[in-house]
């Protein structure tokens, strides 16, 4: 079996390509040939050194990746409802940049024949619809008619927010950084589309929504934090799941001056000043919960009910062969991509 492994954080070079032996499933693991795995802006922070969870639990050398398809090749003793040759889609605590992993059968979900998605569809959906959901739904008390600000709204996790933001009957307004991005953004659901690179950003969102929003979510950091909070609502929440403006665009490597004046950026709110605008800060790393496979279980019982209904689009995709890791991290970093990049195995 290949795995895509890094051994010190860096630049591309670090993404080695390495044979490994096949592991053996133990009681409850089903060992899995993978067709495609997903990439996520979080495996980027991984091969910079910069992903807290990816030191605590795993160290150097590190295999990135969170969510694949594939198929089953061998069940452990303890697993009984899986056979070999069945396909699947899953959720892993890192590692599934690899040809083959071993994964608690508790994370694995089944194919289903007449399935309205395709395996590599399967294999982008995972990580950010289960980001979307606990944001959205495990985080916070939703109601009809909600205003909510989604950042990033042409991305993974943006295109999900946008879709179950509607299932909640939200108001939902998306923020893309170039044109070609506004027609994803409003296929996804958006209500309205800003395009940050031609309109004024604060402006117009307090054009769209005079009184504030409900809810913002802001994965982009420092570069937008405070604005997104000061554009709530009382009452309204700020959620932040990811710090992506604090990366360099270019070349790859981390950009540690940057890195120290965007990190002295994050706005620092105090209990006392929370209380006194009426306002909330909801913060969390989906890495952090597969402790809690409640919730993910009961995240993904909704999700896949609501793909069977044909209210969620499968996400737009961009295949890399997995040889080409490299360009994937490249064209994820660029911030001109749209929906969801895949690595492809066994092409």
């Amino acid at each position: 079996m290949k795995k895509i492994v890094i051994e010190r954080p860096g630049g591309y070079n670090r993404l080695l390509i390495k044979d490994f032996p096949a592991p053996t499933p133990q009681n409850h693991e089903v060992f899995i040939e993978v067709s495609a795995a997903g990439v996520n802006f979080a495996d980027v922070f991984i091969r910079l050194g910069l992903y807290k969870s990816a030191k605590e639990f795993v160290g150097w050398p590190i295999t990135p990746g969170f969510e694949f398809s594939g198929k089953v090749i061998k069940c452990g003793h303890a697993v009984s409802d899986l056979a070999a040759g069945m396909p699947v889609f899953g959720i892993t605590l890192f590692g599934a940049y690899a040809s083959h992993l071993c994964v608690p059968r508790e994370q694995l979900f089944l194919i289903a024949k007449d399935s309205k998605f395709s395996a590599d569809q399967w294999a982008a959906f995972p990580a950010v619809f289960l980001t979307a959901y606990h944001g959205l739904f495990q985080n916070i008390v939703l109601r009809p008619g909600m205003k909510i600000l989604v950042h990033s709204a042409a991305g993974g996790v943006g295109g999900a927010l946008l879709q179950l933001g509607k299932i909640a009957g939200g108001c939902m307004v998306g923020v893309v950084g170039a044109g070609h991005k506004i027609d994803t953004a409003l296929e996804y659901g958006a209500d309205f589309v800003i395009d940050k690179s031609k309109d004024d950003l604060w402006a117009k969102a307090a054009e769209i929504c005079p009184d504030g929003f409900d809810v913002v979510f802001d994965a982009n950091g420092p570069a937008t934090l405070k604005q997104s909070y000061r554009h709530l609502a009382p009452s309204g929440k700020l959620v932040s799941y990811g710090f992506h403006s604090m990366l360099s665009k270019r070349g790859g490597f981390p950009n540690y001056f940057k890195l120290a004046c965007e990190y002295f950026r994050i706005p620092r709110w105090s209990p006392l000043q929370l209380t006194n605008e009426n306002k909330s800060l909801i913060a969390f790393n989906l890495s952090y919960l597969f402790h809690r496979m409640d919730l993910l279980k009961e995240a993904m019982q909704d999700l896949l009910n609501w793909v069977e209904e044909g209210k969620i689009e499968a996400p737009v995709l961009q295949r890399f062969p997995f040889e080409k890791v490299a360009d994937a991290h490249r064209a994820l970093e660029s911030g001109t991509t749209v929906g969801k990049l895949i690595l492809k195995f066994g092409e």
